[in-house]
């Protein structure tokens, strides 16, 4: 009996994916819980506890035992996970906002994802998900160190063994992306567990955000002199908002590439693996170290669908004079739209008057609002 239970779980958590006799045993993802420390109020409150008690804390629940350790030997870590959690959710939600699937976000305890069911599947949606916290993990991280928050952590001053420019010299502190890289790797990646196709998949993808976060560095400079004149310009690498690393992560998944289960794993030492993914049309080139990966179709997101725990696109805001994703014939699925018109008040002819305030005129304005039926 026992043992015939033990079958039918397995069997309940595998998925299975492919065409013809080429069949992918996939389990249900496992690193997805550490995602809810976004939640705002008391987890941000109760991750403010002295170090000594942050491990077993009852804010650290969604961790396991590694994360909670890794955060422990780096205080103020924990903080920059929470702030990277809220920056990936609010990424991803800018991003798609203008499409069917537009990120939905469920508070439902630790034992849930926080963006459902959706990352059971192996769809391009996934493989964004995974990427973008990965990559806010990193970001969040490598910033805090230059920030002073992170006590096993400071400024990337390698850059000033680098050789300076004719007119600037390195100097200040420069945003440690590599330890971000570094951190992010040992948080996200450990809960990545077996040699599935699915787990390969997810170590790819994180690394993809990773990448992004480590490659978007670039140089700042601060002149310095009497009167704003340029005498001494000192330069630092620092990270750029973190919404260009969203706009180019949105890029790869446009350009996703759907993959098959043909593949190989390179081994490069420390931890570190190359997967070699063969896509699913010949003649499309092979994914590179940059490019989002996926095996699987994605839902139409139309309708209420509980095996994804999405609702559908009833109800959703749509563009009627637009013709992409976001238009009223495309988001509503060929259903049909409601459009209403209203008024609308608002201030308008504002002028700055000497000194210090701005007036400004209550104008009338009429609007459109058109509803997927």
């Amino acid at each position: 009996m026992r043992l015939m239970l033990l079958m039918c779980l397995a069997w309940f958590m595998t998925l299975t994916c492919g065409s013809g006799d080429k069949r992918v045993r996939v389990r249900a993802p496992r690193g997805s819980k550490w995602w809810s420390l976004a939640k705002p109020g008391e987890v941000s409150n109760g991750l403010r506890a002295p170090v000594r008690k942050l491990y077993n804390n009852p804010s650290l629940l969604p961790l396991t035992k590694r994360q909670r350790r890794l955060v422990t030997k780096n205080p103020g870590a924990v903080m920059a996970v929470v702030s990277g959690a809220r920056m990936a959710i609010d990424e991803c939600q800018h991003q798609f906002r203008k499409r069917r699937w537009n990120c939905p976000i469920r508070f439902e305890g630790h034992r849930s994802s926080i963006f459902g069911k959706i990352i059971q599947k192996g769809c391009r949606e996934t493989a964004f998900v995974y990427s973008i916290t990965s990559a806010a993990v990193a970001y969040s991280v490598g910033r805090a160190c230059s920030q002073g928050t992170i006590q096993t952590c400071s400024c990337d001053n390698r850059v000033h063994s680098r050789p300076s420019g004719e007119d600037w010299e390195w100097s200040g502190c420069s945003d440690n992306a590599k330890f971000g890289h570094k951190f992010s790797r040992k948080f996200v990646d450990v809960l990545e567990k077996g040699r599935d196709f699915r787990y390969m998949i997810n170590l790819h993808n994180n690394e993809v955000g990773r990448v992004h976060v480590s490659n978007s560095l670039r140089r700042q400079c601060k002149c310095h002199g009497m009167s704003g004149s340029c005498t001494i310009k000192t330069c630092w690498m620092t990270l750029p908002d973190f919404r260009s690393i969203g706009l180019a992560l949105k890029d790869r998944f446009d350009g996703a590439s759907q993959v098959l289960p043909e593949n190989s794993v390179r081994n490069r030492g420390r931890g570190k693996r190359r997967f070699n993914f063969s896509p699913a049309n010949s003649l499309h080139k092979k994914p590179g170290r940059r490019d989002l990966v996926y095996f699987e179709d994605s839902p139409n997101f139309c309708d209420n669908d509980s095996s994804l725990g999405f609702d559908g696109t009833k109800g959703r805001e749509c563009n009627h004079s637009s013709l992409g994703v976001d238009g009223c014939d495309l988001m509503c699925c060929g259903r049909g739209f409601h459009t209403e018109h209203y008024v609308v008040q608002d201030r308008c002819q504002c002028i700055f008057e000497w000194c210090c305030e701005v007036k400004c005129k209550m104008c009338t304005f009429n609007r459109t609002r058109s509803t997927c039926l």
